[in-house]
């Protein structure tokens, strides 16, 4: 038996609306169910929870665990996604750039969190990295 893929990723979040309009207004991904404190959100076959947590507090130096995350986008598409998170004034902490045999950025959502959006797959990647 091993495992079959990516299920889906929870974050806690300071503010579950602001993070919404982040994650839906500028990434396009789909609200699937909202409740008090939670959100799940799909975009192809990712998901994401948003999981409110008041008063979260961010590290101003590397911890274990999450570096980021990456969100799959096709190369055709990547342009259009980089340009909103310019008209958004997302954080970009790397890119955009050629990496791994695709075009990539890194930014980070309201809470501080980096995500990546990559146009490689790992087949692709591997052979960039041999």
């Amino acid at each position: 038996m091993a495992i079959k893929g990516f299920n889906h990723i929870t974050l806690n979040v300071n503010a579950l609306d602001e993070s919404l309009l982040f994650y839906e207004g500028i990434l396009g991904m789909k609200k699937v169910h909202l409740g008090n404190t939670d959100a799940y959100l799909e975009s192809g076959s990712a998901w994401i929870c948003l999981l409110e947590k008041k008063n979260l507090k961010t590290a101003e130096n590397e911890v274990p665990g999450v570096n980021h995350f990456a969100f799959s986008v096709d190369k055709e598409d990547f342009n259009y996604f980089v340009q909103r998170l310019k008209e958004f004034q997302v954080p970009i902490v790397r890119g955009p750039i050629e990496r791994g045999g695709g075009l990539v950025v890194n930014f980070l959502d309201p809470n501080g969190i980096e995500l990546e959006l990559n146009t490689a797959d790992l087949k692709t990647r591997m052979k960039e990295w041999r």
